[in-house]
Parts: structure tokens; C-alpha cells; sequence
């Protein structure tokens, strides 16, 4: 089976932009609106405000240079209110941004998010994409790092275009032409500081842009190596017991320090990358301040210009020269951003490729159907990896409605694969799986999953909102073997994934069947923490209260057959597993067990299906 073609040459950015501005178009939409232009607005005050003190410096310094008092009070006066507008259309911008930048990432992750738990992605993307670390750290962390950075620069940019247009137009108003000799000819340059400005701003910018360009690789693969030692670390901890026990400290404190290496080196280029930076962004801070006072000192010295011309020029010049070289104080955030934006679309280029995939395969993949005579069908059933390799080959076999059928065979014979098959979350292989229309199905793995929360949530999950009385629950808890908990049944919320034991926890999917009764049951492997006896307590419920439900369950511990009336048993061979089945005298064994028969050769042999 041919894995599905990516996209080449895939625009990072106009993909993920693709995504993200469906914020403006879905059904947030109006929301998205609003706060953007309330930004614009502030935008647009602030720099207003900005205007304002610039050319009050030039009012203020005009007064001093004329000792004029009355005019220096006067101005004086007009300060409280440039102030006070500055700080209200910072502090409006401050908080129109912050809301911007949470609402959009609010609409992204939860669109990416959804994305990826839906249809089961999030587990065929494991098979799929052996490469794509952490997709969880993406959506939670790289989307914000996507988004939150994005709007700041964006109002930056806005800002810097903004306040680039009009301070020019000042630096053209007040500064003036320059005018210089030149072999007995007069040369005019006209608006020459906004010129200069502009000259140095592209001079400034392509230094910062060659000085820097190998940050973005060097940065997305630093992201990398922490989203693997972070996978690491939390591989340590999720399998700490197993770990402690076998004493495998030495070699997980060897990996984990390997894994950090990996860390250090990939920070250690971008100290370098960034040493580079710093030269220019220093020489540059250096440069800053000098340049407008050396340019307009000529006209100043000529009584061409005012002192308060000069301070209003040397301010609008490094407004304009600020702004011009946007690009340079934020080309180490662009390149950090940047870095964020690839491993996001990296993440939605995985989901699509996966899409596409399971679009291909419809017509050579596994098909899901229904059967209409309330029995489970496998018909010409093969199963394969996601790279081809074939697991199991042409099975056919009927399970009828309320059977109880084992699956067994060697390991490696694709026991599980079968059971994710039937369960719709396999699609890689050939032929079809009919279920009865309309009936509940409940899967049981060998780990039952704990979601967090009270006990009473466990125990109703997935739909913790089920109206059972607390009686059936207590009973359910008795049953199977639970009644010490039931104390704590709505107590505050536990980690109950660390407090229960394996055998435990399985006790506790059992529990969830008894409240559930689902039409079909499928278990895998779901009592290989228990012991016997426990095992077949729990077992005769398909004989007792979960005697109606269809049970497909895969297990090889001695004396599961007596609980079942059909084998499935998966034969490994080459060109893949070989499936036979055969009905179990279970009822007349379990009779001769109950009636404590001495003589062993007088057990009921199983017999072949006809």
C-alpha cells in the first residue's frame, strides 16, 4: 500500500495564514472585526498623540530660545493633556491587543485542536508521521507562539508605516532642501532628512537581513530538540514504575543527557547567530542618535532652522528611522515566529497528508458496513501496516449476535490490529466488517484509560452526564469487586491514573460495562492484571448480567476458553496470518467444573465447527 504524496514545496506561510485568518470569515467573525479595527483606532490615536508631542518640543524649545516665559508656561500647560492622550491610546492598544491575540488563538487552536481529535487523527497520526514530535506541544504551545507574536508584529508594522508617513511629511515641511556647491553648480536635494532616513533605514535593514537569515533554521531546529527532550522526559515519567524496577536509572539519566546535548548544541548555534545580530543591532544603536544632529547642524549653524526646528527634526528623523528599520529590531522575534508557524503547518500538513491518505485508500481500504441480521461479519478481511506489510490475510468469519468469541494466536499474529480493525480505527488493509445497525459498542483495552475527574465521572465516562442512580453504581462497584471505593465515589477529584493498580483499573472498566450494557462488548487483553479469581468473577458476568451482549475478546491466559463458545485463532505465516475458528463446548465444561468432577479424563473435549 503506497504511502499517500505530500504536497512539495509547500508555502509555510500562505498555508498556515490559510488557516488562521478563517478567523475573519468564520462564525467569530464579527468579534474578529470589532477588535481589529478598535487596534487600528489606538493605532491611529497614538500616533496622533506622538504628533503632538513632537511638535510641542518644538514650541517648548523655541520658548527657551527666545527666554519668552509666558510662552514657556503656555506650553507648559498644554503638556498634561499630550500626556494624558499618549498613555490612554497605549494603554487602549495594550488592551485591544492582548484581547485580539487571545480570541485568535482561541479560534485556531480550537479549530486545530478539533482537527486533530476528530476521526481518531490524533492516533493514526502516530502511525503516519513517526517524525512529528509532541503535536500536542504545537497546538498548545507553537500556536501561541504563531499567534501572540503575530499581532504584535503586525501592530508594529502598521505603527511603523504610520509613523513613517507622517513624520516624513514633518522632516519635509521643517528641514527643509539641502543645498550644496559642486564644481560651480548648485545641487538641491529636496526633503533631504526624510531621504536620508530612508537611505540609512535600507542600508540598516539588508545588514540585519544577511546577518540573520540563518537564525530561522537554527531556531526551528532548536524548537525541535526541546519538543524531543520535553517527549523524553515525559516517556520517563509515564513509565517510571517499569523503569525503577528493572533499574534502569543509569540508562535513562545516559538518554536523557544525550537528549539535552541535543538542546545545548542547537542553542549554542543561535548564541553564535545571535552575536552576529548583536554587531549590527549595537552599531547600529550607536549610529542612531548622531546621524540627524550631523545633518541638520549645517542649517542650524546657518540660522536656516530654530533650536525647537532642530529638536523636532532629530525627533521626527528617529521616528522615521525607527520605524524604517522595523525589520531590524524584530528580525530575531521574526525569525522565533517564523519558526512557530512551520511547526504548526508541519502539524496541518501531517492531518491533510493523513486525509488524503484515508481518501485514497477508500476503495482498497477496509469497509465498514452493517450487517442486518444482528451479527458481526469479517468478510475477505485483510489487515495491513500503514507501509504495506500484510498482518493478516483473507479472513472470513461469522460471530453471531450474543456469541462469545476469543481470539487467540502467537504473538506478533495481529491479535490487536484485528480489534482496532473492528473498532473503525484501522483503515490500512482490504475486504469488509459488517456490525448490527443500531447497538451500542464498548471497547475494553488491556490499560483502561482514567480520564481526570470524581470517581463517579470514571466511572460513567465517556458520557460522565448519564442519569444512574447511585444504587446501581454502589451494585456495580460490589459486583465487581470495588466496594471499598464507593466512599469516595463524588469525593474531591484524585489522580486516580496513579492511585489504582492494573488489576484495579480493569476492575473499573468492568464497572463501566455493568452501567453501560452495551450490545457488543470488545476486550483486549482487559484481565491480564487479575488473578484467576478474579478473572473468572468478573467473566461470568457475560454468562450472568452481560449474558445479551455480543463479547469479542482477545486474551491467552489458560482458562479463558471456558467463558467463550467460539475460538478465533490467528496463525502467523509469511504472506500474513491465517484466521480458523471453532465453537467451544464452554457450558458443558463449566457444568462438570461446577459439579467439582475428580477424574480429569472425563472433561468435554472442544469440537470443531461443522
Amino acid at each position: 500500500m503506497a504511502e499517500a504524496p505530500r504536497v512539495l514545496r509547500r508555502s509555510r506561510m500562505r498555508q498556515f495564514f490559510g488557516i488562521a485568518l478563517r478567523y475573519w470569515r468564520g462564525r467569530a467573525r464579527w468579534r474578529a472585526w470589532i477588535l481589529t479595527i478598535t487596534v487600528l483606532v489606538f493605532i491611529a490615536a497614538q500616533t496622533g498623540a506622538a504628533v503632538g508631542i513632537n511638535r510641542w518640543n518644538r514650541w517648548f524649545f523655541d520658548a527657551l530660545e527666545k527666554r519668552d516665559v509666558g510662552a514657556v508656561w503656555a506650553t507648559v500647560g498644554w503638556l498634561p493633556f499630550l500626556l494624558g492622550a499618549a498613555a490612554l491610546s497605549m494603554s487602549g492598544l495594550v488592551v485591544s491587543r492582548m484581547l485580539l491575540q487571545v480570541r485568535w488563538r482561541e479560534n485556531l487552536t480550537r479549530r486545530l485542536a478539533g482537527w486533530w481529535i476528530a476521526d481518531q487523527r490524533y492516533y493514526r497520526l502516530g502511525f503516519l508521521a513517526n517524525n512529528m514530535t509532541a503535536p500536542e506541544y504545537r497546538i498548545a504551545e507553537d500556536v501561541r507562539l504563531a499567534i501572540e507574536p503575530l499581532v504584535e508584529l503586525a501592530i508594529g508594522l502598521i505603527s511603523a508605516f504610520v509613523t513613517a508617513a507622517t513624520f516624513a511629511a514633518i522632516l519635509w515641511q521643517v528641514a527643509g532642501s539641502a543645498e550644496f556647491a559642486l564644481g560651480g553648480t548648485t545641487i538641491v536635494i529636496p526633503s533631504y532628512m526624510a531621504l536620508a532616513a530612508v537611505v540609512y533605514a535600507v542600508v540598516a535593514s539588508l545588514a540585519a537581513y544577511f546577518a540573520g537569515r540563518p537564525l530561522v533554521a537554527r531556531v526551528a531546529h532548536k524548537n525541535e530538540m526541546e519538543a524531543q527532550f520535553r517527549a523524553e522526559m515525559t516517556r520517563l515519567r509515564e513509565n517510571a514504575e517499569s523503569i525503577a524496577l528493572i533499574r534502569g536509572d543509569a540508562d535513562e539519566r545516559s538518554s536523557a543527557g544525550k537528549s539535552y546535548g541535543h538542546v545545548v548544541a542547537a542553542w549554542l548555534r543561535i548564541v553564535r547567530q545571535q552575536g552576529v545580530i548583536a554587531l549590527v543591532l549595537n552599531t547600529n544603536a550607536a549610529l542612531f542618535p548622531v546621524v540627524p544632529l550631523l545633518l541638520i547642524a549645517p542649517k542650524f549653524l546657518s540660522g536656516d532652522v530654530t533650536l525647537g526646528a532642530v529638536v523636532q527634526v532629530v525627533a521626527a528623523f528617529s521616528a522615521v528611522q525607527a520605524a524604517l528599520i522595523w525589520f531590524v529590531d524584530n528580525f530575531v522575534r521574526l525569525a522565533e515566529w517564523f519558526a512557530s508557524v512551520t511547526r504548526v503547518d508541519e502539524l496541518m500538513e501531517e492531518i491533510e497528508a493523513l486525509d488524503i491518505g484515508t481518501i485514497m485508500d477508500k476503495d482498497t481500504g477496509i469497509e465498514l458496513g452493517e450487517s442486518d441480521d444482528g451479527a458481526i461479519h469479517l468478510d475477505n478481511l485483510s489487515i495491513a501496516h500503514s507501509n504495506g506489510r500484510v498482518v493478516l490475510a483473507d479472513a472470513t468469519v461469522t460471530i453471531a449476535q450474543g456469541a462469545k468469541a476469543l481470539i487467540a494466536g502467537e504473538s506478533g499474529s495481529g491479535k490487536s490490529t484485528l480489534i482496532r480493525a473492528i473498532a473503525g480505527i484501522w483503515p490500512w488493509g482490504s475486504g469488509s466488517i459488517r456490525v448490527p445497525a443500531g447497538q451500542s459498542i464498548a471497547f475494553v483495552p488491556q490499560k483502561p484509560y482514567l480520564p481526570k475527574g470524581t470517581l463517579r465521572t470514571i466511572l460513567l465516562y465517556p458520557d460522565a452526564d448519564r442519569a444512574v442512580t447511585d444504587e446501581a453504581v454502589l451494585a456495580a462497584l460490589q459486583r465487581c469487586g470495588l466496594s471499598y471505593l464507593a466512599k469516595k465515589l463524588d469525593a474531591e477529584e484524585d489522580d486516580w491514573d496513579r492511585i489504582l493498580s492494573g488489576g484495579e483499573r480493569q476492575r473499573v472498566a468492568f464497572t463501566r460495562l455493568l452501567l453501560q450494557k452495551p450490545d457488543i462488548i470488545v476486550m483486549d487483553e482487559a484481565t491480564s492484571a487479575l488473578d484467576e479469581e478474579s478473572q473468572a468473577s468478573l467473566l461470568n458476568l457475560f454468562q450472568e448480567e452481560l449474558a445479551a451482549a455480543t463479547l469479542i475478546s482477545v486474551g491467552h491466559r489458560p482458562g479463558l476458553e471456558d467463558y467463550h463458545d467460539q475460538k478465533i485463532t490467528l496463525e502467523r505465516r509469511p504472506a500474513g496470518a491465517h484466521m480458523t475458528s471453532r465453537r467451544l463446548r464452554k457450558s458443558l465444561w463449566r457444568l462438570f467444573r461446577s459439579r467439582g468432577a475428580d477424574n480429569e479424563d472425563e472433561r468435554p473435549e472442544p469440537y470443531d465447527s461443522p
